[in-house]
């Protein structure tokens, strides 16, 4: 079911995706612009990060995901109205504030209604119901986007608020596998800003995100302008990503997961991300971009759950929120500076030029995860 919440939230990801592309096509930003305000939802979605994991821990991970789907589908409705710069960094900030304090919810929710020798899996079909509804979403967005860019809004909106009212209504009377806190488990529950370990390995899963998050901030804007491609296109080829992980993900964590240590999946995930970079320097010709979405999602496929999974197993039972929300904050970061740093690049040198960036610090982040991941699976303290 909580599977199913995400499909139906997910279906409706359509802002993001094309939020670039609308500031620069519809509304008439520069890029530079364009990445300030792309750096604004990077700010809340640090603070909705933080506020959602703080929350999940002190209030349960059913009123933040509540208050996250209701709340941002209300929000998103609203945003089509706000034209001037200041006014849209407004509503962006808010929203991505409300948006994202779902992350750490669910994913702790899912923590606690999956067995443990399951855990790996449960996300994975998480991220399969994510998706999936990604590869519908920015699909019928493009259409959407022909019509009106107002109507992403809309269905965006309502979406959320659909998933948040079909949560509400299964999960309401459904308690989570937590055993209570006693006195000795609050005296031990662990502090993830006091864990050196696991903070320098969100520094490097903040790398990962740095470099990801492209997919909805440099890369639309690469494909409308050297690509050349209709909002259509754009939209196609970012289905094609949530398709392929939606139709491999599942098989290929089952195939690997009890066969290889975390750490070396995380880090293959994190050399196929180089890599998905690294390729489009040879152009964009269409064969030549979906290679590269085709690497990208292979990394993805190969570094997201098995990340979640080792902060989960680091973290212990009454610690999940909060070490969660660390991880959540290191890619809101990422969503502040990738933006900004992206558009610079591009702006003042090339996209080949930050093709090498990329791939670089794709290569230099794989090998503290090598090292740091190592650490952190052998240990649980």
């Amino acid at each position: 079911m909580l599977a199913l919440i995400q499909l139906i939230n997910r279906s409706g990801s359509m802002v993001l995706p094309f939020l670039a592309v609308y500031m620069t096509h519809a509304l008439g930003y520069t890029v530079q612009q364009a990445g300030l305000i792309m750096s604004i939802y990077g700010v809340g979605s640090l603070i909705g990060s933080y506020l959602g994991g703080w929350l999940t821990d002190k209030i349960g991970a059913f009123r933040v995901q509540i208050f996250s789907l209701v709340g941002g589908g209300i929000i998103f409705l609203f945003l089509p109205m706000l034209k001037e710069i200041e006014a849209l960094m407004a509503g962006i900030l808010i929203s991505s504030i409300v948006v994202e304090t779902l992350r750490p919810a669910n994913s702790t929710a899912v923590s606690q209604y999956a067995r443990p020798e399951n855990m790996t899996r449960a996300f994975s079909l998480n991220r399969m119901a994510i998706n999936l509804g990604v590869s519908v979403g920015p699909a019928l967005g493009g259409l959407l986007a022909g019509i009106s860019y107002d109507l992403l809004f809309v269905a965006d909106g309502v979406t959320c608020i659909a998933a948040g009212l079909v949560f509400y209504f299964f999960f309401r009377d459904r308690p989570a596998n937590v055993r209570q806190k006693t006195e000795e488990d609050l005296a031990n529950v662990k502090k993830p800003h006091k864990d050196l370990v696991y903070m320098i390995f969100a520094v490097f899963c903040g790398f990962y995100a740095l470099l990801f998050l492209q997919i909805f901030q440099v890369l639309p804007l690469y494909y409308a302008g050297p690509g050349a491609l209709s909002e259509a296109g754009i939209g196609l080829l970012l289905a094609f990503n949530g398709l392929f992980v939606f139709v491999v993900e599942m098989v290929l964590v089952y195939s690997i997961e009890n066969r290889f240590r975390l750490h070396r999946i995380i880090v293959t995930g994190f050399l196929m991300l180089s890599a998905s970079f690294l390729v489009l320097l040879a152009g964009p010709q269409l064969p030549i971009l979906y290679t590269g979405m085709l690497l990208l999602s292979l990394s993805e496929i190969l570094a997201m759950p098995f990340m979640v999974t080792l902060i989960m197993k680091r973290a212990g039972e009454h610690a999940r929120g909060s070490y969660i929300g660390i991880y959540t904050m290191s890619w809101s970061l990422a969503f502040i500076i990738s933006p900004s740093l992206t558009t610079y690049i591009i702006e003042h040198f090339s996209y080949d030029a930050l093709w090498y960036f990329n791939g670089t610090l794709a290569v230099v982040a794989a090998v503290g995860i090598g090292v740091l991941a190592g650490k952190m699976e052998g240990r649980s303290a």
